[in-house]
């Protein structure tokens, strides 16, 4: 459960990461651009927790796919991106296939 938890860490601060992204508007913020790589770190610290006891492709694919979905959905509420119907589809296919990886997973 644990690694599981460090999971969760990982997946938050690497999407705010990658708002800090958005929001550094080319490096050319500097709060916003130095909080990429703070949050990035710590995705990377956590990731690599997790990795202890969570397959490597099953925890890529669940860092990758929830991260991706989560960005998709606060670039829509926050960022005023648009979110046409077969985005939805493909966001809800992502949630689809990290939730089947999660439930075929055997613990170690």
């Amino acid at each position: 459960m644990q690694s599981w938890l460090c999971m969760g860490g990982a997946i938050l601060f690497e999407v705010a990461g990658t708002v800090s992204m958005k929001l550094s508007e080319g490096f050319s913020r500097l709060i916003p651009s130095v909080l990429i790589f703070i949050f990035y770190g710590l995705a990377f610290i956590l990731l690599t927790l997790a990795l202890k006891k969570i397959d490597v492709g099953v925890a890529y694919a669940v860092w990758s796919g929830v991260g991706t979905a989560l960005v998709a959905i606060i670039g829509f509420l926050f960022l005023k991106e648009s979110m046409p119907l077969i985005k939805i589809l493909f966001i809800a296919l992502i949630i689809a296939g990290v939730t089947g990886l999660y439930l075929t997973t055997t613990a170690p």
